[in-house]
């Protein structure tokens, strides 16, 4: 049975500011097949939490070529509060390639 990226960053520990782009074995999206992320001016000034451990969601990413996806092997790695909301992003695409973006609230629910 293969195992996922996730079980593979279980195995080898690091602190929740390091990205999973650094557990070896697992290939990162392309910049052309990258989500197009929410705008920082949105979240400048806002309140940024980070949880002690990832939580397990479900996200809609829109790719830089305009395609849209249901990722639900996806983590929230951290997240704003206020007006306009964001969440930091780790996913996997169809391709199983990892992704990093921020992403509108609206678009992420929990596992």
């Amino acid at each position: 049975m293969q195992r996922s990226p996730w079980q593979r960053h279980r195995e080898k520990p690091y602190p929740s500011n390091v990205r999973s782009r650094d557990v070896a074995g697992v290939e990162r999206v392309p910049l052309h097949e990258s989500a197009l992320e929410a705008p920082v001016e949105a979240r400048d000034g806002s309140k940024r939490i980070e949880p002690p451990e990832p939580v397990a969601i479900k996200v809609w990413i829109v790719t830089a070529r305009g395609k849209a996806f249901l990722s639900e092997q996806a983590r929230a790695v951290a997240w704003t509060t206020g007006q306009h909301p964001q969440v930091q992003v780790e996913y996997l695409d169809r391709g199983g390639r990892i992704g990093f973006a921020w992403v509108w609230a609206s678009a992420v629910r929990r596992a």
